[in-house]
Parts: C-alpha cells; structure tokens; sequence
C-alpha cells in the first residue's frame, strides 16, 4: 500500500490534546502521513515529509472516524407501523423486538448478511469506521449464533444479546430462559463474540437474571456491556460498574449514586440520542455526567424499532441542542468516547501509531457537525489507511 499526505487540512480534531489546542487537540494548517493503515506522521504542513501520493484536503476539516459502539444490525423486517403508532400518541415498551424477532428468524443467512452490509456501507459513507453489532433478534440458539456469525465478518467488536428480551417460546417460563442464554445459547455464541450485554429493564430482565447473565459471560471470556436505566430507574447502571462492564448504555434515568458510581469507574456513560428522539421520551442529562467526571461515549443504537438512524452527525446534533453538550464534547463523545466504550486505543485519535481511520469534513470546522444538521458533510473516508468514500 502507497503512503499518502493528507495536505492542506485547515482544522485537524486530533483528540490528543499532546498535540495541540484544547481537549480535541486542534490542529490548523496541518497535515498527515498514512503508511501502512496507520498513521505515521501527524504535524504543521509545512514540515510533512514526503510520501508516495498526495491527497489535497483543501483547507477543509480532517477529524478521526466515528466509533459508533451500540448498534442492532442484524435484523429482518420494518416496524414503520410501530413508529408511526408511537408518534400518533402510543407509547413505547421493549415488547415490539418481539416484531423484529419474527422476521429475523424467518430470513436466511444470505438476507441478514445483505441487509448488515448495507448498514455498514450506509454508516461509513457518515463517516463511522468502526462499529459494533449486537445479536438479539434471533432469541433461539441458531438464530443467536448465526447472527454473530454473520457480524463478525464485518466487525470485530461483536456482543452476545440472547439476553435482550424473554423469547416469546418462554414467556411464561423466563427462569427456563435465562438458563438457556446463560448455557446452550452462550455456549455457541462466545466463539463469535468479544462482548455480552443485557436489557436490564422492566419488561426485559430484572437485576438478579442480568447479573447471572453478565456472569455466565464473563466466565466464558466475554466483556460486560449493559442496557442501562433507559425506560426507568434501576439496577442497571450500578450492575455494569460493580462487574467492570465496558460500558452502561442509555443512562436516560439516572440517581446520584448512579451518576457517582460511573464518575469513579471505567464504565464509560454511552448516550444513545437517537433512542430519544424516536420515542418522544426525556434526554439524558450529559452535562451531569460530564460535570461529574464520567466518561461519556455518543452512539445511535441502529436498529429497527427505537432508532433507525445510522447517523452519528445526528446524533452529535441532537447531543448538543438536547442534553447540554458543547460541540467539542459531542464530537470527542462520537470519536473518541466509542473507542473507550469498546476499549480500543488504536481509533477514535488521529495521532502516530493509530489506526488510519479518518474522514475529511465539507466544512471548515468539526462545530459543523451541529451546526449544520442533517446535512451530509462528509467528503471523503479512510479506513486502515484506505480511501472507501
């Protein structure tokens, strides 16, 4: 693979505040070196060194990839009925997955496989280069396992959701269904999983079965994330910081102790505003949690029922406007918060030795992405070092 200068960059977001202004580590007139899928060399234009291409950024804005870590990609199926239910005055409740359920259990490998690729494909065109994809509308083994299956081929960061919500099969038996997700199903899901995460809600899974479930993964080597306090106050939070989960996702609905538990743990608070937007409900507070001290991640939660967006522009827009985030920290949260919500130090930075992940703004500064909502901005993507947009 060539080396390439990215030259001509007016406004770089480094988010290495080693290498310049503020907490992004804002770099102007700048320039970068790729060689290799990595970065090799990050600095003043004026003193870039050679290399084997050359690539004009044209005074425009040069900031790492997206790192969206909570999506639902695998699926069949459209809830655009339910949607259009929920914005004609009903309300939302877990229990529509169920629609999705169905429909995913009744497409084949080669439809789950085409709808997934088209998510990833329509993502990275915004601008995301890394993403995690979730099971959890298979809710049988086979389905499960195949799901993750067909995940892994595009992602590395793959998390077991048996657990999202009881499978219709057991509904009067949820104990009989925690058994299976915490065996049968685990079993031939963690070999195509690095994470396991549950729907600690009501109507989902209450403390005690999230705790045996998040256990039961970890003793198979899978790292905790968990759906956390979205629908409610709960367990949820308080569980992810007491087993050392990655991250608590959601966070709508949080007490004191709950902000104060996350401010003195490496859970990182991943906020998922589309979930809000598309369900009419209350914003999380993120000026509270960042005034607190956590580490707040920002993350659209595709998926079919409750945010059908693959937008992370969106979602730092709505971040900002909504739940009390300055442009900066938005844009810190989509970038760099999704790295340390998926516990990678090789994205979400724009610094010698990442991973060449990068995308070039129509902009001359990264405030654009809430400046200018829903207007594509995105010119041009490199993933590993590879022009892919």
């Amino acid at each position: 693979m060539p080396s390439t200068l990215i030259a001509g960059i007016g406004s770089l977001v480094t988010n290495d505040p080693a290498q310049g202004t503020g907490p992004l580590g804002l770099l102007t007139d700048a320039a970068v070196v790729v060689d290799g899928g990595t970065i090799a060399w990050v600095g003043p234009a004026a003193e870039a060194p050679a290399a084997d291409e050359r690539f004009d950024a044209a005074g425009r804005t040069l900031l790492p990839g997206f790192v969206d870590s909570h999506a639902h990609l695998v699926f069949a199926g459209d809830r655009t009925a339910e949607f259009n239910a929920r914005m004609s005055g009903q309300s939302y409740t877990a229990g529509g997955i169920r629609t999705t359920v169905a429909a995913t259990r009744a497409a084949s490998d080669a439809e789950l496989d085409a709808n997934l690729a088209r998510f990833v494909r329509e993502a990275l065109r915004q601008g995301t280069t890394s993403i995690e994809c979730k099971s959890g509308y298979g809710l049988t083994v086979p389905d499960e396992a195949r799901a993750l299956r067909i995940a892994s081929s595009y992602t590395p960061e793959t998390t077991y959701l048996g657990a999202h919500v009881v499978a219709p099969e057991y509904a009067q038996d949820p104990a009989g269904y925690v058994d299976l997700v915490t065996g049968e199903m685990l079993d031939a899901c963690a070999p195509y999983a690095r994470w396991v995460d549950v729907f600690c809600e009501d109507g989902a899974f209450d403390g005690d079965q999230a705790r045996a479930i998040l256990t039961a993964g970890v003793e198979r080597g899978l790292t905790p994330r968990v759906h956390a306090n979205q629908l409610s106050y709960g367990p949820g939070v308080q569980l992810a910081v007491e087993l050392g989960a990655a991250s608590a996702d959601h966070c709508t609905h949080l007490t004191d102790e709950d902000v104060a538990a996350l401010a003195g743990s490496a859970t990182v608070a991943t906020l998922l505003p589309g979930a809000e937007f598309s369900t009419r409900a209350a914003y999380p507070d993120a000026r509270r949690l960042l005034d607190a001290g956590a580490v707040v991640a920002l993350s659209t939660d595709c998926n079919p029922g409750s945010s059908f967006t693959s937008s992370m522009a969106f979602c730092i827009a709505v971040a900002v406007r909504e739940m009390g985030m300055t442009p900066d920290e938005a844009v810190w949260a989509a970038t760099a918060g999704g790295a340390h919500a998926l516990r990678r130090t090789d994205v979400g930075t724009v610094a010698v030795g990442a991973r060449a992940d990068l995308q070039l703004l129509e902009a001359p500064s990264h405030v654009h992405l809430a400046y200018r909502p829903g207007v594509p901005l995105t010119a041009a993507v490199w993933r590993a070092g590879v022009r892919e947009v």
